[in-house]
């Protein structure tokens, strides 16, 4: 009876590191698949990807606008429509119902 007992204590134990390193390499596996960074993330950073790319492109159209717009505020050749505009803007002198009408030279 005794090497029954001793027998099945020294099989587990021969078996405990294999199965321990399963274990390990199944933790791993897992984390590759359905981890923060695994397998089945990819489909969710392509559409963030997308939707930066959507964002990048609005913001650079502001910051041409903004370009632009700068540029019409050099001191040394002010646009003069633009430094009304905002002088008006700034002093409350612009009403909502206000239209402006271009004339031609």
């Amino acid at each position: 009876m005794k090497s029954v007992g001793r027998n099945t204590v020294e099989t587990i134990r021969r078996a405990a590191l294999p199965a321990l390193a399963i274990l390990i390499i199944a933790n791993f596996l897992g984390y590759a698949v359905i981890g923060a960074n695994g397998i089945l993330s990819w489909g969710d950073y392509r559409r963030l990807k997308q939707e930066r790319q959507v964002e990048l492109a609005q913001l650079e159209v502001e910051r041409t606008r903004l370009t632009q717009r700068t540029a019409l505020l050099d001191p040394k050749n002010v646009d003069p429509d633009l430094a009304d505009e905002m002088i008006r803007r700034e002093l409350g002198l612009v009403r909502p119902d206000e239209v402006i009408i271009p004339i031609k030279d």
